[in-house]
Order: C-alpha cells, then sequence, then structure tokens
C-alpha cells in the first residue's frame, strides 16, 4: 500500500474511533475491538447487563458508515419470516412479490437473541454464515458488509434457548462492555444536562459503504507471515488437546482468530501481523468458543498463551 493511500486509511480509522469513544464514553478498548471486528468482517456478540450502550453503540456504527440499520427485539414468537422476508401475492400483477425483512440492511442489531427459538435463530445464522437467506427455494443476497450485533443478558435464563456451539460459532467474538469509572459516567452526565431523557445525540457520517469496503480489502491484505501462523496453528491445538477443554477452537475460528489480528495489526497503523496481536485478540475470540470444565474464560485463555510458544 502506498503512503498517501495508507495515511487516508488511519484518518479514516481516526475518525472512526473518535466518534464511537464519544458514544462509548471511558470504554477504549472495547471500541478497538468493535472496530477490529466491523474491519474483519465478522460478527460481534455482546453479553452485558440491559442499559450499557449496546443499542447507542449499534446505533453509532451505523449513523457513522452512513449504512442502513435495522433492529430486532428478539421474543419466542419471533417467526424466520419477521427475519428474512416473505412472498406475498400482489392482485394487480398476478404475481408473488418479495418483502424483505430487517436482515436486508448493512448492520443489524439482534436484541436478546437467546429469546428467540432455534428455528428463527438458524434464520439468522444462515444470513451470518453465507450472506444470504434463502426463502421458498431461492436464494437472496446481503449486503456485502452486512454486519451483525446481537445481545443477550447473563443473568436471565428463563424463557431462552442458549444458542449451541455450532451457531456461537458463526461470531468471530464475544465481548462485556461493563460499567464505566466514576470518571466517566461523571461526563455522562454532564453532556445529558438539557436534553431530553434517552435523546441519542445525532452522529455525523465519517466515511461511506465503499470506502469501508475498501478497508476491510486492507485489512485482508496485511502480511501474516508463516510464524505466526504456526503459532496461531499451536494455539488452535493446545485447545483441542487440553483434559478441561471440551470443544477446542475450530479451522473456522481459527481463521477468524487471524483475519481480527489482521484488524488489530491495522488499527495499530502496521501492514504486519505480531505474536501480540493474536494475544491481544485471544479472549474475545476464545470467549465464544471454549466449552469444559473451567470456571473462568480468561483464566484458561492465560492457561493457553502461557503454554505455548511464542515465535521470535
Amino acid at each position: 500500500m502506498n503512503s498517501t493511500l495508507q495515511q487516508q486509511s488511519q484518518h479514516q480509522v481516526q475518525s472512526l474511533r473518535y466518534v464511537l469513544n464519544q458514544v462509548l464514553v471511558g470504554k477504549q478498548n472495547v471500541v478497538e475491538m468493535v472496530l477490529a471486528c466491523l474491519l474483519a468482517r465478522g460478527h460481534l456478540l455482546m453479553e452485558d447487563l440491559p442499559g450499557l450502550g449496546k443499542t447507542t453503540l449499534a446505533k453509532a456504527i451505523a449513523s457513522a458508515v452512513s449504512a442502513d440499520f435495522a433492529r430486532i427485539q428478539c421474543t419466542p414468537d419471533l417467526l424466520p419470516s419477521d427475519v428474512t422476508g416473505f412472498s406475498m401475492f400482489n392482485q394487480k400483477s398476478r404475481e408473488f412479490e418479495f418483502h424483505r425483512g430487517p436482515v436486508f440492511s448493512d448492520i443489524l442489531l439482534a436484541d436478546e437473541i437467546n429469546r428467540t427459538t432455534p428455528r428463527t435463530q438458524s434464520a439468522l445464522f444462515e444470513a451470518m454464515a453465507e450472506r444470504q437467506v434463502t426463502v421458498e427455494g431461492q436464494p437472496h443476497f446481503l449486503s456485502e458488509t452486512f454486519f451483525v450485533i446481537a445481545t443477550q443478558n447473563p443473568l436471565e435464563s428463563l424463557g431462552t434457548f442458549p444458542l449451541p456451539e455450532a451457531q456461537l460459532d458463526r461470531f468471530a467474538l464475544k465481548l462485556k462492555i461493563g460499567y464505566p469509572d466514576p470518571a466517566s459516567e461523571i461526563d455522562m452526565l454532564a453532556a445529558a444536562v438539557g436534553q431530553r431523557q434517552f435523546e441519542s445525540k445525532a452522529i455525523a457520517p465519517v466515511l461511506n459503504l465503499r470506502q469501508l469496503q475498501r478497508l476491510q480489502r486492507e485489512v485482508a491484505a496485511v502480511n501474516v507471515c508463516t510464524e505466526v501462523q504456526r503459532y496461531l496453528v499451536r494455539l488452535a491445538e493446545y485447545t483441542r488437546r487440553h483434559s478441561r477443554i471440551h470443544l477446542g477452537i475450530s479451522p473456522r475460528g481459527l481463521m477468524i482468530w487471524q483475519s481480527l489480528a489482521q484488524a488489530k495489526a491495522f488499527l495499530d497503523d502496521r501492514q504486519f501481523v505480531s505474536p501480540e496481536d493474536v494475544q491481544q485478540m485471544a479472549v474475545p475470540v476464545l470467549s465464544v468458543r471454549l466449552f469444559g470444565e473451567f470456571d473462568s474464560t480468561e483464566a484458561m485463555v492465560a492457561d493457553v498463551l502461557q503454554s505455548t510458544p511464542v515465535p521470535v
């Protein structure tokens, strides 16, 4: 990449970073992970309590990149057609017309995804995995920038349908926002003075979808040397043979891990992936993929990293 184009790309990234940090105050690390997921063309699962800014963040991303935004409130009576769309007979034309569902957006927020039935979850996961939906045997292609942010509440289990491992593997990573620090909460309260309750501040676009796609292509072109790829494979093998891990990372998950490491390097204005990039993405990537007899995913990921030799 020539230096002028690289500077332009980093300026766009910095503008997007600034906007999201204004929305999610005091959560710079979370913003970096969200940006990495977006630039790596992954999908994001946010498991956290209500009222921490998940919906506001999703809307801010859509506004900042000039994207179409849609939101689904997942409930037990939600049907697959409510997500994908349906065909309706037109009396005038005497033909069936396809009415698009909310998945035909650029950025989709699936709120409380574990409250809808497995059948409806499956319809959404086809869209996530293949960026297309099949309705009445006909494939319909989605946006190239289709990005899903799904949320679930970790405390309430009554009336939920937990996502099985195969479906969780469709997500690139899992994040928790957590409560802001006191200083950040004071800043939020000060900014809210004079506004109506829960009024969202308008977000001006900082780039368009074509520019976002170009950034995503640049991320995919970030160099990953053979030694770093061998390091990734050694980490994956360790998760698969660990006595306390029942299900290690899949080949698909490993490819997602590499893509997110590329995005992390790109966000740090580098054109190559280092072992540190792999390590920094380990917890959010493995949090959605490791299952077994352990209390803390963070501690298990630390064990995986400490037990695997790091390339020089």
